[in-house]
């Protein structure tokens, strides 16, 4: 039972290690990175469509996303749908390639951005406080109900805690490595 309430709380705090890899994605450096345009939603035929299913999108350069359309009628429409995805990027349509170049993040909106990022990091972590006093809550009811002894009560919340220790570990790396990649230049 005890390795069923821990196995349970490792892969809930896995899932927002994951989720919080995902949001740092999101945020974008001076670097290009597909990744950024992936929530962007094309008006394909009447239906809002993700732009990965309309076009190939593909880095050109360090500092410039291509797209590439199935279709030479989508272009305007894809054209479209980045610019008004409120990521401030300009595209530029080059013949039937869509140019995307990623512009200089200056030094003010590189500290916005690492607020961001700090403000992400810690939700992460309150999450991860979460799941723990769920699984040790889960714990004193075992024990409240006999159906474990006070020692293994103990040892569970002793493991959950070491748990919960490496993930806010791994949280502040992922942090330390986000804030050092917004502020390359």
């Amino acid at each position: 039972m005890i390795s069923d309430i821990k196995k349970n709380a490792e892969q809930k705090m896995n899932k927002t290690l994951e989720t919080l890899k995902v949001d740092f994605g999101k945020i974008r450096t001076g670097r290009a990175h597909t990744g950024i345009l992936d929530h962007v939603t094309v008006d394909y035929y009447g239906s809002p469509t993700l732009i990965n299913q309309v076009a190939n999108v593909t880095l050109i350069d360090a500092r410039t996303i291509g797209v590439q359309t199935w279709e030479k009628n989508m272009i305007a429409a894809v054209e479209k749908a980045i610019r008004d995805a409120d990521l401030g990027l300009n595209p530029a349509t080059n013949g039937d390639l869509i140019r995307v170049p990623m512009p200089m993040l200056t030094e003010e909106r590189r500290r916005d951005l690492i607020k961001v990022v700090r403000s992400e990091s810690e939700n992460a972590k309150v999450a991860i406080r979460n799941v723990r006093r769920d699984a040790n809550e889960h714990l004193k009811k075992l024990f409240k109900n006999k159906e474990i002894g006070e020692d293994d009560e103990r040892r569970g919340q002793d493991e959950v805690q070491k748990l919960t220790d490496h993930f806010v570990v791994e949280i502040d790396k992922l942090l330390q490595i986000k804030e050092i990649d917004l502020m390359a230049v």
